[in-house]
């Protein structure tokens, strides 16, 4: 059964949230503030976290950039305003995602259901032999095996989310090609739906520092393409 851990202060909210998840088939644990929150996190093993913008004790960014010091794990964020800035810093924290309260169920569950299928996406398939070899895509400096999912700069094991993986194969299965932002809310977010751009925006961002700024390219007006050169 999937696991999944709720981060929120709000009694009626953490409680309804985790019933409502509970009916989908999901195996829920809760927590109603940020230290608490991140402790479970830590040591529960789940496969999903939802993370309150505005808790007590330590708010939700914070826990989400302490959980991606050691953990890939995906993380939905959840605001209670829309407010662009609280987005904004979810998202550079390490957020794959976020959701506005009041929450919308079907919506909710069909966010979790892309982060977790990104999850499946970003495990490594067994590749032997010939299969192996020719698995490994290079691009400069940087090199991705396919097969065990692997990326590489410069020799050296680059770390990425689930979603920062599904992005960066998407560029990767179409070097040189401009990716429209609409796109790619399709392909690696899995959006039937036109969606907030602020979210590949600021996953290219983070994955630009991990696989080298110059590595993803900008076309303004259009979107991002991968320099194969």
């Amino acid at each position: 059964m999937t696991s999944l851990l709720l981060v929120e202060d709000d009694t009626v909210i953490r409680t309804s949230v985790s019933l409502a998840l509970e009916r989908y088939g999901y195996r829920m644990t809760t927590a109603a503030d940020g230290l608490s929150g991140l402790e479970a996190a830590q040591t529960g093993g789940h496969d999903l976290l939802l993370l309150d913008v505005m808790l007590p004790s330590l708010d939700g960014i914070s826990v989400c950039r302490r959980i991606r010091e050691t953990s890939q794990v995906p993380i939905l964020m959840m605001s209670a305003r829309g407010d662009g800035l609280d987005i904004v810093a979810g998202l550079e924290g390490g957020a794959d995602d976020y959701v506005v309260k009041p929450v919308d169920l079907p919506v909710l569950v069909a966010r979790i259901r892309s982060l977790l299928r990104r999850a499946t996406i970003a495990q490594p398939q067994p590749t032997t032999g010939q299969a192996a070899a020719s698995a490994v895509l290079t691009f400069g400096e940087l090199s991705i095996d396919t097969g065990s999912l692997e990326v590489r700069r410069a020799g050296r094991r680059v770390e990425l989310s689930p979603t920062e993986l599904r992005l960066l194969l998407e560029f990767a299965a179409h070097p040189g090609i401009v990716l429209e932002r609409a796109t790619l809310l399709r392909t690696v977010w899995d959006y039937g739906w036109d969606g907030d751009s602020r979210v590949v925006d600021l996953c290219v961002q983070r994955l630009r520092k991990k696989v080298g700024a110059e590595r993803i390219e900008t076309v303004r007006g259009f979107g991002y393409k991968l320099s194969a050169t």
